[in-house]
């Protein structure tokens, strides 16, 4: 059964969204969307449109973490020497579900690209804007919903940085096979991961 659509942490993202003026057409789903491959089939988009909400953490001098999130386009994978030069924090790592659930107030799979209870630090991935819609999470595994990558941009207060390992030609290639068999009704996508 799909998260209601008053569920309180999508009420958050709704309310953020709103904050700066625009309304979010949110989508829940019977099925999680979890992983970048289950949101592009809920949906019908390709795996590149699915943006992957992630959690790094970077170590501050009084022990505590500063959470950094970064937005990246489903095939792809984050780069950590890319992101640590980005940030300039040498020691970044990807956090737990524990630390990311305490820093974003979301659970991992559901994890917005804004709407945080406070502030965090966000990195766009620049994949992203090649397409004229993308989907992020609405604040459960269940909800998604599509925006603009310009006006995502704008909502998560991200800066726009090349933050994805480079991808080979081969894997490209595959995963536009990959995304044939998905739209032709054969195989289903597999998890996209980090």
């Amino acid at each position: 059964m799909p998260e209601p659509r008053d569920h309180p942490s999508i009420q958050r993202v709704r309310e953020a969204a709103s904050r700066k003026g625009v309304e979010l057409d949110i989508r829940t789903f019977a099925e999680s969307t979890h992983t970048a491959a289950e949101a592009a089939e809920a949906v019908g988009a390709e795996l590149g449109q699915i943006v992957k909400s992630l959690v790094f953490v970077a170590p501050r001098e009084d022990g505590s973490l500063e959470p950094v999130l970064c937005l990246v386009s489903g095939p792809n994978r984050v780069d950590l020497a890319r992101l640590a030069a980005v940030t300039g924090e040498r020691d970044i790592r990807r956090s737990t579900a524990r630390e990311a659930q305490e820093l974003t107030g979301f659970v991992i799979g559901g994890i917005p690209p804004f709407g945080h209870p406070r502030p965090v630090r966000t990195i766009m991935d620049p994949d992203l804007t090649r397409f004229p819609t993308v989907w992020a999470a609405a604040g459960t595994p269940t909800a998604i919903f599509p925006v603009p990558p310009g006006t995502l941009r704008i909502l998560a207060n991200a800066t726009v940085a090349p933050i994805a390992e480079e991808r080979r030609a081969a894997d490209i290639e595959a995963e536009a096979q990959s995304q044939a068999l998905v739209g032709s009704g054969g195989a289903s996508a597999s998890n996209a991961g980090a």
